[in-house]
């Protein structure tokens, strides 16, 4: 017996239905941004290794894919094994997400961009993720970010275009949680936690909605469990605040929930983004979340994320990232960036009836004329429909089911004595 054919795991065919509704939604999408001002671009699949493994992509880094070098042979594979580097036997590597691309996107073509460069970037990215529901080795992720502005503009642009997008797409009851890397750094400070292992800690902290407080303070205990039951206590205090999503993002609400001693600046700086964010749509909410960190390790500031209760992860997410791009230029460009998690928006949306294009299949008869059925299928094409030919079966049901499955509206009955596309006689399917 065969084995089945299979894509690789994690990874997806669609049918033509499924990819209609992808489409639909990615055209959504880019509408939305780019009525918000920003452009797109396009950057490769693949990067240099070495930029893809710099520290910036955080966890990430332990999950991209290595294109080996060409022209390896036995001796190469076994000195890179003895040695215990084998990524010294790759050059090049598949893109783990859209910014460390930007990032050198950015400083490749600075010159010829303006000062304040605002991109879209929807493409696939890959990781070796282990798939489960929800997780893909690959899938596509649809950013919005700003280079070369240093103020609260960058965010409230960012946030005030995905809101946007969200809902154009149809989806209500969206929470965007906020919070600051300084915020986060302090709180680490506070419990006592040596600054070498702050990105650790954070790692941890950000598994809270997996493994929870306990897990958590036991993760971080082996490292100093003083430190970490000071963090046990302040996110147990933390907890009915987080069962509702956070708090509303005011100064007074910030820091009635934190230790004291917190960067004021920070706190003052999300307020001021709450009250210039106040003209939202009314089904995307705004509240402060001192737990959230976002995984990777090149957010500076502001970070953000999207939460929504028909998905039990994240749908988005992003935030400021000042450092990055110094680090290809040598000298520092304020970014910050925003993305919308495709693969979780699309399971959440519903197409509108309207949302298809004017359709119809046309089931002929093999005696009619290959010259006419071309000229009648051309001329409904001229009139803005979308045609298909279908030969006519015994099995009509099975053509029929298959045509509205594939998004069709309509069918005709082309016969040898149809003269032209008049004579029609449409009918609806489904």
């Amino acid at each position: 017996m065969a084995s089945p054919i299979t894509p690789p795991r994690g990874m997806r065919d669609f049918l033509p239905a499924e990819k209609a509704r992808r489409e639909h939604a990615l055209g959504v999408i880019r509408r939305s941004f780019a009525a918000h001002g920003f452009d797109e671009i396009e950057t490769p699949v693949a990067e240099d290794i070495e930029r893809l493994h710099s520290g910036l992509g955080g966890d990430n880094e332990k999950l991209s894919f290595s294109i080996l070098k060409r022209g390896l042979d036995g001796d190469d594979l076994a000195g890179a094994i003895e040695s215990g580097d084998l990524l010294s036997l790759s050059d090049l590597g598949l893109r783990f997400d859209l910014t460390v691309p930007l990032a050198r996107f950015y400083a490749t073509h600075r010159a010829e961009l303006p000062p304040v460069f605002r991109s879209i970037q929807i493409a696939p990215v890959w990781r070796a993720e282990r798939p489960q529901k929800g997780r893909y080795r690959q899938f596509v992720q649809c950013d919005i970010d700003i280079i070369g502005e240093a103020s609260q503009l960058a965010e409230v642009e960012l946030i005030t275009a995905t809101a946007a997008a969200l809902e154009a797409l149809g989806l209500n009851d969206c929470t965007i949680r906020i919070n600051d890397r300084r915020i986060l750094n302090g709180l680490l400070e506070y419990c006592g936690f040596d600054e070498t292992r702050w990105p650790q800690v954070l790692i941890s902290i950000d598994k809270l909605d997996k493994i929870g407080a306990e897990g958590v303070v036991a993760e971080l205990a082996e490292g100093g469990a003083d430190a970490a039951a000071v963090l046990g206590g302040i996110l147990a205090d933390l907890e009915p605040h987080l069962a509702e999503g956070g708090v509303a993002l005011t100064v007074e609400a910030i820091t009635g929930i934190l230790p004291q001693g917190m960067d004021t600046d920070a706190v003052a700086g999300l307020e001021s983004l709450a009250h210039a964010l106040d003209t939202l749509p009314p089904g995307v909410g705004l509240r402060f979340d001192p737990t959230l960190v976002r995984g990777m390790g090149y957010y500076t500031g502001t970070i953000f994320e999207i939460a929504h209760p028909g998905s039990g992860s994240s749908v988005g997410g992003g935030g400021r990232y000042d450092g990055m791009i110094g680090r290809f230029l040598g000298t520092d460009v304020p970014a910050a960036g925003f993305s919308i998690g495709f693969e979780r928006v699309v399971d959440l949306i519903e197409v509108p009836e309207d949302a298809a294009q004017d359709s119809v299949v046309l089931v002929y008869d093999p005696a009619v004329p290959l010259d006419r059925l071309a000229a009648i299928k051309s001329e409904l094409i001229a009139r803005g429909s979308r045609v298909r030919l279908d030969r006519r079966a015994k099995n009509l049901k099975g053509v029929l089911d298959r045509a509205a499955a594939s998004g069709f509206r309509s069918f005709a009955f082309v016969n040898p004595d149809t003269a032209d596309a008049s004579e029609l006689e449409l009918k609806p399917l489904g």
